[in-house]
């Protein structure tokens, strides 16, 4: 090879590049941008032979059309609504993901925000500091027990199994809402299929969402969809964040439909202060103050999850480069 690659690692990451430096240090050149704009690229991706993407920017037609030379766009993530699939198709160029790198964070992270809600540990925690409340239980009346439950998933992929299997675990009756799965997976995971998604909201006491964001799944969650779950059950949100029509939340948690919610995901990051559930979360005499859980979409981190993640990218860049047959192709 005369010359050296260039991979372009257009955001997210703004550290010394180790982690990629291992996989392709011997054949590219690995530039950082650390971007929060699509803008912020213009003219400096146009030579990349790889790009690796994360969740800060999206990289829409006008950007892939100026790529002179890449042989893939990897987003380093499941997720992959951020890049435009179908420009980049046109032009040849592969986009990959990574699904494998944060299977045990996101499930551990919804469950452990379902339990949160559940059972009542965020209220009383919030309702304590502020000395809102007596050193009682009463606060949280009425909860009920989990086992034999509804835990209702929807999107039954790598994530959404396993948050199957941890809630499983608990003894909850778990049913899942995925169109696209074909028969099967009910009778070897041992739950229940939901064929609508009508008919899994109905029964869920929590609902959680794992499914990516397409036109069919954005805002599969609005007012509509909440008032079709049972009153005083739960929502959370660990998948992207247009899933969900967020300021349905406020009102459903206001009129009681709705006894908590929890979201890591936002369809903006990092969310404007005006965002409707930044405002309601500011005012400790509103019913969302002490029953919603917003998190910096950090379901996906752990140490060993993050390093996954940027391993799995390069070497998918390297496999492109060097033309081995690729994997995770999803244009």
């Amino acid at each position: 090879m005369s010359e050296r690659f260039r991979v372009v690692i257009t955001d997210f990451i703004n550290d010394d590049r180790a982690p990629e430096r291992e996989i392709l240090g011997d054949i590219a050149d690995i530039v950082a941008m650390d971007a929060y704009a699509e803008a912020d690229l213009v003219g400096k991706l146009d030579d990349a032979h790889a790009i690796m993407i994360y969740h800060n920017i999206e990289l829409s037609r006008p950007t892939i059309e100026r790529l002179r030379h890449c042989k893939l766009i990897v987003r380093c993530g499941v997720g992959f609504d951020n890049v435009d699939r179908v420009a980049a198709r046109s032009r040849g160029i592969p986009v990959a993901n990574v699904p494998d790198y944060g299977t045990e964070e996101v499930a551990d992270s919804a469950i452990a925000m379902a339990l949160t809600l559940a059972r009542g540990v965020h209220l009383c925690n919030s309702r304590l500091q502020r000395k809102a409340g007596p050193w009682s239980y009463s606060q949280t009346v009425p909860l009920h027990r989990l086992r034999g439950r509804v835990f209702g998933i929807i999107g039954f992929g790598r994530i959404g199994m396993a948050a199957a299997v941890r809630a499983v675990a608990l003894g909850m009756d778990v049913v899942f809402y995925d169109p696209l799965k074909p028969d099967g997976y009910d009778k070897a995971t041992g739950v229940r299929r939901a064929e609508t998604l009508d008919e899994l909201l109905a029964q869920s006491h929590i609902v959680s969402l794992h499914c990516l964001l397409s036109n069919d799944t954005r805002h599969i969650i609005d007012a509509a969809a909440i008032a079709k779950m049972p009153k005083g059950s739960y929502l959370v949100n660990t998948a992207r964040g247009a899933c969900v029509d967020l300021s349905a939340i406020p009102d459903a948690i206001r009129s009681g439909h709705l006894a908590g919610a929890a979201i890591d995901v936002l369809p903006h990051e990092p969310p404007t202060d005006d965002h409707p559930l930044l405002v309601a979360w500011r005012d400790p005499n509103d019913p969302c103050y002490d029953r919603l859980i917003v998190n910096p979409h950090s379901a996906f981190y752990c140490e060993e999850g993050l390093r996954d993640m940027r391993v799995k990218g390069a070497q998918a860049c390297r496999r492109a480069l060097l033309d081995i047959p690729m994997r995770n192709i999803v244009n």
